[in-house]
């Protein structure tokens, strides 16, 4: 009965136009490494953050150009990576949501059409909060030197 509720869910996800946010986001974040020069410096790639923990708590969180703020994240514990994605379908859950600072929303390219969709659906509220944004989708750049990042506290039904 689970393998037959999986099947479903996998059919009704692959239909899905998020099912691959994730997959086009490993792809920019790849193609985005690869056209940095070889000779760069890991220094010269550093972005360092501020992000206040789901206790409130402010921490600095390094991480390099190139990559995702998911990645940033995970690697300083904040997020738990093995539940951003839904088994082995390759599609976001939106449990890397993340709240950004107004003055730095403007520093990162709008969310997608595919971005918003994720949100929506896995939001139990009707109106989307304009902070929101899928930390798998938020690409590190230098301008983003600095930025403020909230993680929410973890969703109830989510909590082991």
């Amino acid at each position: 009965m689970a393998i037959a509720a999986l099947q479903r869910l996998a059919s009704q996800v692959s239909k899905s136009p998020s099912i691959s946010l994730c997959s086009r986001a490993i792809i920019n974040r790849s193609s985005a490494s690869l056209s940095s020069s070889p000779s760069a410096k890991v220094a010269d790639r550093i972005v360092k953050l501020s992000v206040v923990d789901p206790d409130g708590i402010k921490r600095e969180v390094v991480g390099l150009s190139g990559q995702t703020l998911l990645k940033a994240l995970a690697n300083h514990g904040l997020i738990d990576p093995a539940s951003h994605r839904l088994e082995e379908i390759d599609a976001c859950s939106a449990e890397c949501e993340v709240h950004i600072a107004q003055e730095w929303l403007e520093k990162l390219p709008p969310p997608t059409y595919d971005e918003q969709y994720v949100l929506k659906r896995n939001s139990r509220v009707r109106v989307l909060n304009k902070h929101s944004r899928l930390g798998c989708q938020v690409v590190l750049t230098p301008e983003l030197q600095g930025m403020v990042v909230a993680v929410p506290e973890p969703k109830p039904w989510d909590i082991p």
